[in-house]
């Protein structure tokens, strides 16, 4: 059986969609996995993906995943080169707002418009509300008069910025980083007021009965990631310092934030 992968929380531009297709290209060459990079753009639910039989590799937002009633296997943990904690597969939740408005903190928001992408994602949803718990403790009532979404991809949450449909919104650091990276122009659109704290990766998972044996060699190849010579200019374009192998046990974090918030009354992210 020939095996799919898929990037698409990361593909967040046409330069990184590339990027990730010739990573999938060297994975496979390297691996001797044969791998099809298929596509699964939006409106068409990242669960369908996740769900595939023939999966190989694709990323998972760490929340779902530790929701799932079957969890995929994982394979690896991306290494962001802007990693909040410098070498680690972690990542964190930028809090923006637009360039040209008032808004220098989050608590300058209170009393507007909050987006978020969708209620299982960790980033968009539950490392938003996790930071926005104190506050809430502090008020003892809600932040924000609305709460819009589902926006559940990153471009649309600055969509929903530009607009004006939102005056607050969340993006993956990671996704910032590479978008940043290829669309420089967006840095003179968007402040960030506040950063989240640092939560595991979206990791690549496989299908729950992919074999050991394909697993087994996509992790060896990816481990090379990091020093291979061939994929210099790949780590630049993704801005990415190489891949981890998966621990489990970090991703409770996000199971606990969640268990916080809803102790603490705040079930949802206004």
């Amino acid at each position: 059986m020939r095996r799919v992968a898929n990037a698409r929380m990361y593909s967040v531009n046409p330069q990184a969609a590339a990027a990730w297709t010739d990573l999938f290209g060297w994975l496979a060459r390297d691996s001797g996995v044969e791998l099809d990079v298929i596509a699964h753009a939006f409106p068409l639910p990242l669960s369908d993906l996740w769900s595939r039989s023939d999966l190989a590799c694709a990323f998972m937002c760490g929340f779902p995943f530790m929701l799932a009633a079957h969890r995929p296997r994982p394979v690896a943990a991306p290494i962001p080169a802007k990693a909040p904690t410098h070498g680690r597969p972690v990542y964190a939740t930028r809090l923006l707002v637009r360039a040209d408005s008032r808004f220098a903190t989050v608590e300058d928001t209170f009393g507007g418009r909050v987006g978020y992408t969708v209620a299982d994602s960790h980033s968009g949803y539950n490392a938003l509300r996790h930071h926005l718990v104190p506050y809430y403790r502090q008020r003892g009532a809600r932040l924000y008069r609305d709460s819009v979404g589902p926006l559940t991809t990153p471009r649309r949450v600055l969509d929903a910025l530009s607009a004006g449909d939102i005056d607050i919104g969340p993006l993956d650091s990671y996704a910032l980083d590479l978008m940043l990276r290829h669309e420089a122009e967006l840095a003179t659109k968007i402040r960030i007021v506040g950063t989240t704290d640092p939560a595991p990766a979206p990791l690549l998972v496989a299908a729950p009965d992919c074999p050991d044996e394909i697993v087994t060699r996509l992790q060896a190849t990816l481990a090379t990631f990091a020093e291979a010579p061939a994929c210099a200019g790949l780590r630049d374009r993704l801005c990415l310092d190489g891949f981890a192998p998966v621990e489990i046990d970090d991703y409770e974090l996000m199971l606990r934030w969640d268990a916080e918030a809803r102790a603490a009354g705040y079930a949802e992210p206004i």
